[in-house]
């Protein structure tokens, strides 16, 4: 009983003798200057520069494309609402025309400049003329709404990187065991 004793002292006492052993070696701080790459643009990343670009198209067709710097696009959208808005008032005013001649025929006079059209032939111009009206409103819309969308689009592709480094390229072979053609498109990728 008296070694059990003199065994769990030694142990108790001995434990503190097996700690760790401070460590001798000291971490260095390194500081590395990291040059600027003359291979990217400075050019910071915006990211509200295609929620502005569109904000200006609608406010005012083609000022988002004057913000992306696209000033070749301006006369585009003018002219695409421009033919809109003349065929809607070319239609307006046919449609008139039409209807008034009809109405005066309702009425009981026959000096209208349509001499030999049916009252059925005329109801079927105002329709047709009705019809294209709507299709003129839906193009200065549709010139409109693709303003905007280019604007927003166009600020979005501004920003990414393109680089001649990487290309993708459509790629022809002939197979020399059968002779017949091969299709692919390869990737390439060329470090610098």
């Amino acid at each position: 009983m008296r070694n059990k004793f003199l065994y769990i002292f030694f142990l108790i006492f001995a434990t503190p003798l097996l700690a760790q052993v401070s460590d001798t070696l000291k971490v260095k701080e390194e500081r590395a200057i990291v040059m600027n790459d003359s291979i990217f643009n400075d050019v910071e990343y915006e990211p509200l520069a295609p929620a502005r670009a569109a904000f200006y198209s609608a406010v005012l067709p083609g000022l988002g494309q004057a913000y992306n710097k696209k000033y070749w696009k301006i006369p585009i959208i003018y002219a695409g609402m421009a033919t809109g808005v003349y065929f809607y008032k070319k239609q307006n005013d046919d449609y008139h025309r039409f209807r008034d001649a009809y109405k005066r025929r309702l009425a009981g006079y026959t000096d209208d400049e349509f001499q030999g059209i049916s009252n059925d032939r005329l109801i079927n111009a105002q329709k047709s003329a009705q019809k294209n009206k709507s299709v003129s409103i839906i193009v200065t819309l549709a010139f409109y709404l693709l303003n905007v969308i280019d604007a927003n689009v166009d600020a979005h592709l501004r920003q990414y990187e393109v680089r001649e480094d990487l290309s993708l390229q459509p790629n022809l072979e002939v197979n020399p065991f059968n002779s017949q053609a091969q299709y692919g498109m390869s990737l390439t990728y060329r470090f610098k």
